[in-house]
């Protein structure tokens, strides 16, 4: 598992020194050949540093960025949230008996806004680290290209939650404690998003369910099928459209600013 340590870098290791002692009895010796040799570009600098497979950071977005970003996890995620969700409500609620246990907005014990609640924070939270993985993964093996003309945030909070201005580590590399410390960092960001999401996607879910509901004096009441299904394929459709892409941009973005300043580990805390 490369995600506890920076998989973009590996130590340069020094030329042998029969490499370097040929290198130099077959370079030509010439007037200027004790004259200072130009330092790298920044571009040549980044090239240098990117492992077999990574691709440099793009300066705008190009059309593969957009279709990888939008369309393969946009709507890809879409799709599959929305048919995860919609088998895991029929399971849930087609065999339930509505006369002793009935489905209801509010109540318990078949609460459906509270099944809506439930389903922002948890889906964030998969979706969150399914994206670490995939993402990064193909960021890896070249299957996308880096994001490089985003600036770096100025604020505290941005900063850290980009994972800049990390403090020095203090335990060792992928131990038990690093990894710890580690997934603690990747659910508290999960969580922010759930957070920031959580009234685009809760309250209209509501305003659905209300429109969608039998009011019977104490609470809106729901048949076993279809509204249940029905209301959990869209909230998961739309909520993985949202949700997705930024976690992409996310990392994207991440991994273009730590080619760039030729970073030894991203993503730790």
């Amino acid at each position: 598992m490369p995600w506890a340590t920076n998989p973009l870098f590996k130590p340069t290791a020094d030329p042998p020194a029969d490499d370097v002692e040929a290198t130099a009895a077959a370079s030509p010796t010439s007037s200027h050949s004790h004259s200072r040799s130009p330092s790298p570009s920044p571009r040549q600098e980044i090239v240098k540093s990117i492992d077999d497979g990574f691709k440099e950071p793009t300066e705008k977005f190009t059309a593969h960025q957009i279709f990888y970003i939008f369309i393969l996890d946009g709507l890809g995620a879409m799709i599959l949230s929305g048919g995860i969700n919609f088998a895991i409500a029929y399971a849930m609620y087609a065999t339930q008996d509505v006369a002793t246990r009935p489905i209801r907005l509010f109540l318990f014990p078949n609460t459906l806004a509270g099944d809506s609640a439930v389903t922002v924070i948890i889906q964030c939270l998969i979706t969150w680290h399914i994206e670490l993985f995939l993402v990064n993964r193909d960021l890896r093996k070249g299957g996308v290209h880096p994001i490089g003309f985003i600036p770096e945030p100025k604020g505290r909070f941005l900063r850290w939650f980009m994972f800049l201005d990390r403090p020095e580590d203090t335990h060792e590399v992928r131990s038990f404690v690093h990894w710890l410390s580690f997934l603690r960092s990747q659910i508290l960001r999960a969580l922010l998003i759930a957070v920031a999401f959580f009234p685009l996607i809760w309250g209209p879910s509501i305003g659905f369910l209300i429109l969608s509901g039998k009011w019977q004096g104490d609470d809106w009441y729901y048949d076993k099928v279809w509204a249940p299904q029905v209301f959990k394929l869209i909230q998961g459709g739309v909520l993985g459209l949202l949700t997705t892409p930024p976690m992409v941009l996310f990392w994207l973005t991440r991994c273009g600013w730590a080619l760039k300043n030729n970073e030894e580990r991203y993503g730790e805390r």
